[in-house]
């Protein structure tokens, strides 16, 4: 793993095309803005995890079994 310091305002770039930037530093807390490319999925790690364990459980079952998924988008805001 690299680690690196950086204070407000700075910025690491990852490749040609993707730019993290300290937004802001609050405490233990600290704001990223990520620029990249909107092919490249960006998510919060416990989001990431979370897409790995349904996309894990739904390869598994048949299409019978999937059911409504107008249900599922009651659960993600992002989807209605």
């Amino acid at each position: 793993m690299l680690v690196l310091s950086r204070t407000r305002d700075e910025s690491i770039i990852i490749g040609d095309d993707i730019q993290i930037t300290v937004v802001d530093i609050r405490g233990d807390k600290v704001r990223l803005g990520i620029d990249a490319p909107t092919t490249i999925p960006v998510h919060r790690k416990e989001v990431y995890d979370a897409i790995k364990m349904e996309n894990h459980q739904a390869a598994g079952l048949r299409p019978e079994e999937i059911g409504d998924v107008s249900e599922v988008k009651k659960g993600f805001p992002a989807l209605r």
